[in-house]
């Protein structure tokens, strides 16, 4: 019966490497291939290349136009930074509201904040544009972070409304008791034993931010303003000769943010998505 056991847990955890192994062969690739020249990288589909070239991260970070491709990095930081900055204040204070505070047609107002969150982005693609390009804003930053200075994510604020929730309630009238106001009660209490979620908002609206194509290829025309993926689209040229090394590398380049952000908050991450109930 025990080697029964142990041989069904071999069989398993066999089963869970090769699946791993499968679902991380294309980065395996992505990285391989970055490191091929470029005539070898479609003529030798391993992994392991008769040939290994550095020229392909020279080549991709010089960019194109005159504009070198550290800029689209750091344009892409700085939208990233001030989404993240804009989800976890905005979101948690809307969160802290619908859950502890008491106001006209609550009910109502969290309803059709849940609503929204069925609405598919392409619904309010149009509508969004019209509006921005009234306001001029179109090529300029804003209409990719300025709503979220505005709360715009209701996924992150129901996420915040439930760990909010499982904090007891008698904490709030102690200190109700000791003469603090909702804003007191929020600053000092709520929010230092929100930080897990917060994590957890912040990891998340990062990674959107940082992947994030269709609405930057929308709204950013300017190459002055291009963030990676558009400067990775741009390497790519459906018509001519495509430099694939380049586009590989900094493909490749493109993921060690958000991978090396995972691997540092990860415990925060996990304890965020287990203590809201959200999975």
């Amino acid at each position: 019966m025990l080697q029964m056991k142990k041989m069904n847990g071999f069989t398993k955890h066999t089963l869970i490497i090769v699946f791993g192994i499968a679902m991380l062969y294309p980065v395996l690739w992505l990285i391989s291939s970055s490191f091929k020249p470029n005539e070898l990288i479609f003529t030798e589909s391993g992994l392991w290349s008769s040939s290994f070239t550095l020229e392909n991260y020279v080549n991709g970070w010089r960019g194109f136009q005159g504009i070198a491709f550290g800029k689209f990095f750091a344009n892409s930081w700085l939208i990233s930074i001030l989404s993240v900055l804009g989800n976890v204040i905005t979101c948690s204070f809307a969160a802290f509201a619908f859950a502890r505070l008491n106001f006209k047609f609550q009910k109502i107002w969290f309803a059709m904040m849940l609503v929204t969150i069925m609405l598919p982005y392409h619904v309010t693609l149009v509508p969004q544009y019209v509006i921005y390009s009234e306001l001029h804003w179109v090529n300029t930053y804003f209409p990719l972070v300025l709503p979220k200075w505005l709360a715009h994510d209701s996924f992150f604020i129901l996420m915040m409304v439930q760990f909010i929730r499982g904090i007891p309630r008698e904490l709030d009238e102690s200190a109700t008791i000791d003469g603090c106001n909702q804003r007191q009660i929020y600053f000092r209490m709520i929010m230092p034993l929100l930080v897990p979620a917060l994590i957890s908002a912040a990891i998340f609206t990062f990674i959107w931010s940082w992947d994030d194509f269709f609405s930057q290829m929308i709204y950013l025309s300017d190459i002055k303003l291009f963030t990676v993926q558009l400067g990775i689209r741009a390497l790519f040229d459906p018509s001519g000769q495509s430099d694939w090394g380049a586009l590989l590398a900094m493909s490749t380049l493109s993921l060690l943010p958000i991978t090396l952000i995972f691997f540092v908050f990860q415990r925060y991450f996990l304890d965020g998505i287990a203590t809201t109930g959200l999975k």
